[in-house]
């Protein structure tokens, strides 16, 4: 049949062939373990606890034939063995046994080895059991990277573990289980015990990882000893733990520190035992202490700053049988540098201030884990150390740091001030002091103000020198100190912003109560520290949430932004701006983007700017208009914003404007116009002057006559009798003549019109002074007012010859001449018309 198809049988042998091998099952590798005699081993292969074997996973040997599941190799024998399955690991595990007898033989100190060599393929466990007296204590020395203690229930992050037991009485005490790579250097147990190494089917070690190093007598449970070599932490726990301690039973920790290295000792964890006689307890050996053994409860404050080696000891009481609480302790030994300021001592005195509590504390830890983190703590005694510490006012305190980056604490210092009625209270220009030893403490430093007040009071912060300039964009990390200003309604927070000294508010008035925090750095500069110029007031309820008072320098800028920034302006809430204007100038308004960026659900956003005088401009912009780019404001004016409810609980209204004040242009404008109208003033003065200089000139050159001696020169009596025109009389007739033959000396002179040396030739009979006042009467006509205050023209007045006085003619004489203001104005003066 085969020769008919070909190689169709050949093809066919082969599949089935293959078909069959898939079917036999798959056989582990063949292992032989002999065992001498002497060895005192004895090996045990059995099924794991986590997941039992598959009925197709057998032990096979020659005497099982693959079907147990158990297999024993005693001393003297030899075993040849397999696996029925490929991976018998997931199913099967390795005891190996060995005792070491240190009692009644020699006992064999050293190294000790890992034996039978080359065990593989199973999860192995190997113990060694170290038997000697009850009063006789075996010390067990561990290889480096020695060790690290966990809790039982953990696994180490390899899978290789270390167990020690110990035995009291018949009960099994675990001493503890360890990894590898701590700070456990060495265990000495009582009357023996039981060393236990847990290996993973695919770790190759060549040693067991401890040596046997003494057998002494011992008087306690066990002693740990932990070494450090460098800064560290070490996690330790109470023998049996989490179960608890042997009753009325000691044991020691041993603690090795480097030079220039100290060590703090807190407990993470422990239980009070239910004692029926004594009392738990813990003791310390200290180095350079008198007074060993230091005693201490569990739940007193463990010593810190411990500058050496050290011994803690962990003491039972007699358990009460009827109750099952036992002893657990659980704590952490932290080894650091000794910091050059550990011995510094800070005197903070608090003896004058009331209601103010001082904490000092670590900061919050950053997420990322490290290897070791040192610890940062607060000592009141050399040894007397915490991680927090608190004081009161009133008292004065003596502290030191033990921490080598102090970067890590903070203090936080809390004063509440109250007015629950403003007559009461009487808080008016309240200066916010700070206790001046605080400001000298190395660490970050918060002084926090809790100003508390009923609804119907607000609170008015107020700088009268220093003033506060605004962080925008919460950007407060580069600053020394800044202050932090919240307010709060007992349902949410309102954060106002961050201020630094120095700047343009003068007040902040809150309806709320407040919260105001001063935030110093711990690298902060003190000699740049401003002088603290803060003041509270309790005022009268305000409607609003918030009124900022601006009053800006000349000629800066000024940049502001809204409350709460970093979540937006809570929903219908209206915040104002009181911007004074400098003198003389004016304020460029500006803002930082061209929208709200806002859609309102109920009611509308607005921005709303105001000048405050009667006539000023009220500009209204809502949440759907665009910002202008500027606007320019002469007065001072008041800038409210005002939020809705949005649309989007992502919408968050945030505006911030700036106002750069700069000097108006109207006002050069104003200086320039009055200049010159000054300039234009004085020139019309001038030109007056000028003017009538030159009239009083030309009016001094009018034609003079000379006085007729023959005609009676006194006043007829009865001069109304005589009405002879004077055209027929010559009394008014007069010779022309020269005019400085006469009154020349006038016109040399206008300032000493009656000087000696005048040459007058024919008339002298007056020899007074004249003044500004002219000689003669002018020819115009002259009003009565200046005629009368002129004495020389009143006496002329009288004498007929010069009656041209207004009140003389009343009525007009027959035949009168009146041809005397018919006159030729010529450029030499005027000349008489006959």
């Amino acid at each position: 049949m085969c020769a008919a198809r070909g190689l169709c049988c050949p093809l066919w042998t082969m599949m089935l062939g293959i078909l069959f091998t898939w079917l036999l099952p798959q056989l582990a590798d063949s292992v032989i373990i002999s065992l001498q005699p002497k060895d005192n081993i004895t090996i045990l292969i059995k099924p794991g606890v986590v997941i039992p074997p598959p009925t197709n996973c057998y032990i096979c040997s020659a005497k099982s034939i693959c079907k147990s599941t158990n297999l024993e190799i005693r001393p003297g024998m030899t075993v040849d063995y397999s696996f029925a399955c490929s991976t018998p690991e997931k199913f099967y595990v390795m005891e190996i046994q060995r005792r070491i007898d240190c009692n009644t033989g020699l006992c064999p100190f050293g190294k000790v080895q890992l034996e039978p060599p080359g065990l593989t393929g199973l999860n192995r466990t190997f113990f060694w059991h170290v038997e000697t007296a009850q009063n006789m204590g075996i010390e067990l020395n561990f290889s480096t990277p020695w060790l690290s203690q966990i809790d039982p229930s953990y696994k180490c992050p390899d899978s290789v573990t270390y167990k020690v037991n110990t035995t009291v009485g018949r009960s099994s005490i675990n001493v503890g289980t360890f990894c590898r790579s701590g700070t456990v250097s060495r265990i000495k147990v009582q009357g023996g015990g039981v060393v236990a190494l847990n290996l993973p089917w695919n770790e190759t070690l060549t040693g067991s990882g401890f040596s046997i190093a003494n057998r002494s007598s011992i008087k306690r449970l066990c002693i740990i000893e932990s070494t450090f070599q460098s800064q560290s932490d070490a996690i330790l726990m109470s023998a049996d733990y989490p179960v608890g301690f042997p009753n009325d039973d000691l044991m020691t920790w041993q603690f090795v520190i480097p030079v220039d290295h100290s060590a703090s000792v807190e407990f993470l964890n422990y239980t009070f035992p239910s004692c029926e006689r004594k009392t738990e307890r813990v003791e310390y050996y200290l180095p350079n202490y008198n007074y060993n053994p230091e005693v201490l409860a569990l739940d007193n404050k463990q010593p810190a700053n411990i500058a050496g080696n050290f011994n803690l000891s962990l003491q039972n009481c007699d358990l009460d049988s009827q109750k099952q609480q036992g002893l657990t302790l659980l704590f952490k030994v932290t080894v650091q540098k000794t910091p050059t300021q550990g011995s510094k001592i800070y005197n903070i005195d608090l003896t004058k201030e009331k209601d103010i509590t001082v904490t000092i504390m670590q900061r919050p830890k950053p997420k990322f884990a490290r290897q070791f983190v040192p610890i940062c703590k607060i000592c009141k005694a050399q040894m007397d150390c915490d991680q927090e510490f608190t004081m009161t006012g009133g008292k004065f305190y003596r502290i030191s740091f033990l921490c080598h980056d102090l970067n890590v604490l903070m203090a936080t210092a809390v004063k509440t001030i109250a007015c629950w009625n403003l007559k009461a209270c009487n808080i008016n220009n309240e200066p916010l002091s700070t206790p001046p030893s605080l400001l000298f403490l190395p660490i970050q430093l918060e002084i926090i103000w809790n100003l508390l007040a009923p609804k119907h009071i607000s609170t008015e912060i107020a700088s009268s020198s220093m003033k506060l300039h605004q962080l925008v964009s919460n950007n407060a990390t580069d600053e020394d100190f800044f202050y932090s200003i919240v307010s709060s309604d007992n349902k949410s927070n309102f954060q106002i912003g961050t201020f630094r000294p120095v700047g343009p508010i003068k007040k902040v008035q809150l309806r709320d109560n407040v919260t105001i925090t001063l935030i110093l750095q711990s690298n902060r500069n003190l000699s740049h520290l401003p002088k603290m110029d803060l003041h509270i007031s309790f005022v009268s309820r305000i409607e609003e949430e918030c009124i900022i008072t601006v009053v800006p320098a000349p000629d800066s800028t000024v940049t502001l932004q809204t409350p709460n920034w970093e979540k937006g302006l809570p929903d219908s809430v209206s915040v104002s701006w009181n911007i004074a204007m400098p003198a003389k100038q004016f304020g460029k308004l500006a803002f930082a983007k061209d929208k709200m960026d806002i859609m309102c659900d109920t009611g509308r956003a607005f921005i709303n700017i105001k000048e405050q005088k009667s006539t000023g401009p009220d500009i209204v912009l809502k949440d759907y208009d665009t910002l202008p780019s500027s606007i320019n404001l002469f007065y001072p004016f008041w800038l409210n914003i005002s939020n809705c409810k949005p649309k989007f609980l992502s919408n968050k209204l945030q505006i911030q404007f700036s106002v750069m004040f700069t000097q108006t242009k109207s006002d050069l404008t104003t200086i320039l116009i009055a200049a010159c109208s000054a300039i234009a003033a004085v020139i019309l003065i001038i030109g007056v002057a000028v003017y009538c200089v030159r009239k009083k000139k030309k009016e001094k050159k009018a034609p003079v006559g000379i006085y007729n001696t023959k005609p009676n020169t006194e006043l007829s009596k009865r001069q109304r009798l005589q009405r002879k025109g004077r055209k027929n009389k010559e009394s008014h007739v007069y010779a022309v003549i020269d005019d400085t033959m006469v009154y020349g000396h006038l016109l040399k002179d206008t300032s000493s019109l009656a000087s000696p040396d005048a040459n007058v030739d024919v008339y002298q009979p007056f020899q007074g002074p004249m003044g500004e006042a002219p000689p003669v009467p002018p020819l115009n006509r002259i009003s009565k007012d200046k005629v009368d205050d002129d004495p020389l023209a009143s006496s002329m007045r009288l004498n007929e010859f010069y009656s041209f006085n207004k009140s003389e003619l009343n009525e007009p004489i027959e035949h009168e001449d009146t041809s005397l203001d018919m006159v030729d104005q010529q450029e030499n003066g005027p000349v008489l018309m006959a």
